[in-house]
């Protein structure tokens, strides 16, 4: 069948928009293989380069709901364009930077522009697509998402090893403003003739906009299913898995670099299958949610008691777990976006998206703090001991998080029984009908 030119405008503005993410993961990861080339080029050591990290989820998870109440005010055409200029003006910083303040300022930079750009570009997803598209067009952008990270481990490693550090974040910066420029060609906050759903509301109605979305429990199971799905697998990803495989289980850097590609293309593949279980299955999302954390919280004890290096299999069915819950935490935005109206879903969206990171900031900061005070050295001596230590913090930020989706979970099939709601049983997939505001799974 052939596609209508409103079908096509829409993937073409979903093209770019999926491209502003690609670089967004891109900017984010960036340093995450360049760990020993900055402590080189700076003079500093493992505990302030983690702080770079820390400081970049910090600054993303506090402008999260600033940025979500924006969207909402100004669109998130102009969110997309200045959070893609930050990220490029913070590279093109770091690129010529020489000194650890420098390098602390570009990561800041970098942290903001990635905090403007996710969240709009589901709010473009949103306003230019069908609702029963929705779950997997944003796994799809998941998807894309995840080639910004192959980005940060190939063609910006070899730049690293081949003309050094100046040309490839330079590389990177030219590469992301001209996704900015993109987005000020091509992408448009509705579809032509669609009604703008954006609103100059004043402060006090947007702050209670932000306390009818957390008093809704369909929003606060958003809330700890994004806290308890992707907090593994973004510290694994982004500063300690790479040390862990290497150090801790002394794994080839080949082999630890193999183990990081299949965290990718699993991270990339399951998106678009959670997507589509979540649009057949809405009553039934939760149980996705739990049984992504259970696989992960089950294969990270074997891990962590077994005795001595762990089996590469394992290792690999680890990967496989904290890989699934980037895409699992989409379902996340999924309840933000069937339990609010269209006026405070950015901001509602916004709250979804802090709680991952908080939980991410958390564990990093944890984890390298309990290596320190086990006096586990540099990145290259600390023991698997150690690790298996500092990574069985990640135990209680589990238990907070399932302990929260159930409660939110009961909340909402209590709120869903009063309004006359009755859940479909689970040999009838995808009963009762379309999913609207309000509605859980």
């Amino acid at each position: 069948m052939r596609r209508t030119p409103a079908v096509r405008g829409a993937w073409l503005v979903f093209s770019v928009g999926a491209l502003a993410y690609v670089v967004t993961v891109l900017n984010r990861t960036s340093l995450a293989a360049a760990g020993l080339e900055a402590q080189h080029r700076y003079g500093i050591g493992a505990g302030t380069l983690s702080s770079f990290a820390v400081l970049q989820f910090l600054v993303y998870a506090l402008l999260q709901v600033p940025v979500g109440v924006l969207v909402d005010r100004w669109g998130p055409k102009r969110l997309v364009v200045a959070g893609a200029a930050a990220m490029g003006a913070g590279q093109l910083l770091l690129a010529l930077s020489t000194q650890t303040w420098q390098a602390v300022l570009a990561r800041v930079l970098v942290g903001a522009g990635d905090a403007a750009t996710f969240v709009s570009v589901l709010r473009v997803v949103t306003n230019w697509f069908p609702p029963q598209r929705v779950p997997v067009t944003t796994q799809l952008v998941g998807l894309f998402g995840q080639l910004g990270q192959v980005f940060s481990f190939v063609p910006l490693v070899a730049l690293l090893h081949g003309p050094g550090w100046t040309p490839a974040y330079a590389g990177v910066a030219a590469f992301t403003l001209l996704a900015s420029a993109l987005a000020v060609l091509v992408l448009r906050d509705v579809p032509p003739g669609a009604p703008d759903p954006r609103s100059a509301r004043p402060l006090r109605q947007v702050g209670a906009d932000l306390r009818a979305s957390l008093r809704h429990p369909g929003t606060r199971l958003g809330l700890w299913s994004h806290w308890a799905t992707p907090f593994s697998g973004n510290a694994f990803a982004t500063l300690w898995g790479y040390p862990f495989l290497v150090s801790g289980q002394q794994l080839s850097t080949s082999t630890a670099g193999a183990l990081l590609t299949l965290y990718t293309v699993v991270a990339a593949g399951t998106g678009p299958l959670f997507g589509a279980f979540t649009a057949r299955h809405p009553f039934r999302r939760s149980w996705l949610v739990l049984g992504i954390v259970g696989s992960q919280v089950l294969v990270w004890c074997l891990v962590l008691v077994w005795p001595g290096r762990a089996p590469l299999a394992l290792l690999a069915a680890l990967v496989v777990v904290i890989a699934a819950g980037v895409p699992g935490s989409m379902i996340g935005f999924d309840y933000a976006r069937t339990s609010n109206p269209a006026h405070r879903l950015g901001g509602a969206t916004g709250l979804t998206n802090v709680m991952g990171f908080t939980a991410t900031i958390l564990l990093v900061l944890a984890v390298g703090l309990l290596l320190d005070l086990q006096g586990a050295g540099t990145p290259q001596t600390y023991s698997l001991h150690a690790f298996q230590v500092a990574f069985a913090v990640q135990l209680p930020l589990w238990l907070v998080g399932v302990v929260g989706i159930l409660v939110s979970r009961r909340q909402t099939r209590a709120l869903l029984a009063a309004e006359g709601v009755v859940l479909p049983r689970a040999r009838r997939p995808g009963a009762g009908g379309r999913l609207t505001a309000g509605r859980e799974g």
